[in-house]
């Protein structure tokens, strides 16, 4: 720990930035990106919301089929948030993603607070991915002609999925590629086949009535489809073992969302254009089904077409959940790192290079998840901080730039276009979905909110040191300019004084003329070597951190250099 005394107090721990991502191997290209980020979505977005998006764009009561819009403005709504990550991601390509860059920007409480609300989030869609698929398991059952127990089901997967994860995420890509081409393919086949085989109702997804009673019922069903576009940003939580990551992260997330959007769109005005709205109601209870991809399969190709798309649902998920547990071990990874969370977490396997504990502890909750609590209501609550966090994600672009001259190493080597502007609009968009969704939302994110908080009081706090972070630099610019440019000063001796392999608490004459360079980039390089060596009182050719903050603070040093100009 650096601490000094020179007017203000500044105490702060300096942490440098390299080597945040050294231990995991990089592996995943480009295509391995998309296809991550693809099974991340390509789920229940699918083969469970669309009946569930009818109803609830009807207003709660009838179904109606303009669903479409609402998958596309869940995009439009949800781009801000990958493209800032993809920014973000090419300033600290390290695992750990939201956390990281959140921690990075706003300190250990608030990087805790995401760390583990992010984790509890991540973890509980995990699970309701592994038993979501029970709608489509009766269809299993019959084809097998067995009786399937779905929670021993839904945990014998997880124990696989464990094992798969533990072996590394170049067999994931191996494993998901096919599925996610195959169920593409599935899809898109089943589509033209209706289209040509079936009348057709294109009036259905766009005609009067398509879109509930206004604007309230769309924006509603805009935020109940957010989450289908959830993973994403979830590469970004591997991005330690990303090759080339400041083009294969911000390029591929943006891609593969595109793609998304494009899928979700086509497929669903298909449905609802082949298969009357009511069709996917459950005929005893009234209700929306929660196998539309069947019902939809079954009226286009007879009972085989829907045998098939149930086996694809179940593969899919299982898909899904593989991805999801891969990114959401990287939480507690990240967190270990920076001392929030036990050291045991950061391990990794000598042998496949990942996060065995973590992903071990994290796949052994679920387990406990699975088989204690009610799932599917715990994790509409969690939706509600996903929203925060991309919110929190657009502000932090825009900390980090306005901090950038202070914290120079904030360099991303892609940068966001249209930049404040589609931050901004991202962060009110967030805004608008949670208004929307209401209170269950609000009260989800405060929940996991608190158990981040717990978390960093309970033992992070005592084993790490406050940080001079982008946020605190803002708000003292504002606030205290005086003290904001000692801090400054603070930052910019440490951020120069040794090397990268070697840190050191001590100047040389040539760091401090790069120092100055930062700092006072109108000075001439003569006086600023001048001034060295006046600080310099002892003439041992370097200078401390008291030496460094005290001289170039004095008036009369820079009114010397001014002079000599």
């Amino acid at each position: 720990m650096a601490t000094h005394s020179a007017g203000d107090q500044i105490d702060f721990s300096y942490r440098p930035t390299e080597g945040l991502s050294d231990t995991l191997e990089r592996k995943l290209g480009m295509f391995s990106v998309v296809i991550i980020s693809l099974s991340a979505m390509l789920g229940t977005g699918l083969f469970v919301l669309p009946a569930l998006v009818m109803v609830d764009l009807g207003g709660g009561t009838v179904p109606v089929s303009g669903i479409w819009l609402a998958y596309v403005l869940a995009a439009l709504a949800i781009l801000p948030a990958a493209v800032s990550k993809g920014e973000l991601s090419t300033a600290m390509p390290s695992s750990g993603g939201s956390y990281v860059y959140i921690e990075r920007t706003f300190g250990p409480l608030v990087g805790t607070i995401a760390g583990a609300g992010l984790w509890g989030a991540s973890m509980l869609k995990t699970v309701v991915a592994l038993v979501g698929f029970k709608a489509y398991l009766w269809a299993l059952e019959e084809l097998l002609g067995v009786t399937i127990d779905i929670e021993i089901a839904a945990l014998i997967l997880l124990a696989l999925i464990t094992i798969i994860n533990i072996l590394g995420v170049n067999r994931i890509k191996k494993i998901q590629t096919p599925i996610v081409a195959l169920m593409v393919v599935f899809i898109g086949i089943l589509c033209i086949w209706s289209i040509f085989t079936l009348p057709m109702n294109w009036g259905a997804a766009f005609g009067d009535g398509a879109y509930g009673a206004g604007w309230e019922d769309v924006a509603h069903a805009t935020a109940f489809v957010f989450v289908a576009y959830a993973g994403v940003t979830k590469i970004a939580a591997v991005g330690g073992e990303i090759k080339d990551p400041s083009k294969n992260i911000p390029y591929g997330m943006i891609l593969s969302l595109l793609i998304a959007c494009a899928l979700y769109a086509m497929v669903t005005i298909v449905m609802v254009s082949a298969v009357d709205p009511s069709g996917y109601l459950d005929a005893d209870t009234g209700k929306a089904r929660e196998d539309p991809v069947y019902v939809f399969a079954e009226m286009v190709g007879g009972s085989t077409a829907g045998t098939v798309s149930a086996v694809f649902a179940v593969t899919v998920l299982t898909s899904l959940a593989l991805a999801s547990l891969m990114a959401t071990s990287r939480f507690p990874f990240a967190m270990a790192r920076d001392n929030l969370l036990p050291e045991s977490l950061e391990k990794v396997h000598p042998s496949y290079q990942t996060p065995h504990l973590a992903i071990v502890g994290t796949s052994v909750s679920m387990a406990l998840a699975i088989t204690l609590l009610p799932v599917e209501e715990i994790a509409k609550l969690a939706s509600g901080f996903k929203i925060m966090i991309f919110m929190t994600i657009n502000a932090s672009v825009i900390v980090l730039r306005r901090a950038s001259k202070t914290h120079s190493w904030y360099r991303p080597e892609w940068k966001s276009p249209m930049y404040p502007f589609i931050q901004i609009f991202g962060i009110l968009s967030g805004a608008l979905l949670l208004y929307v969704m209401g209170m269950t939302a609000v009260i989800g994110g405060l929940a996991c909110c608190t158990v981040g908080v717990l978390v960093y009081f309970l033992y992070g706090k005592k084993r790490v040191h406050p940080m001079l972070t982008p946020w605190r630099t803002v708000r003292t610019e504002i606030t205290n300019p005086t003290q904001a440019e000692r801090e400054k000063r603070w930052l910019v001796f440490h951020s120069v004084a040794g090397t990268k392999e070697r840190y050191s608490e001590q100047m040389t004459e040539g760091e401090f003329v790069h120092a100055m360079s930062i700092i006072s980039p109108h000075l001439e390089r003569s006086g600023v070597r001048d001034l060295f060596h006046q600080i310099d009182l002892d003439g041992n050719g370097i200078i401390d951190l008291d030496e460094f903050l005290l001289g170039i603070d004095e008036d009369n040093l820079f009114g010397d250099i001014s002079e000599s100009e």
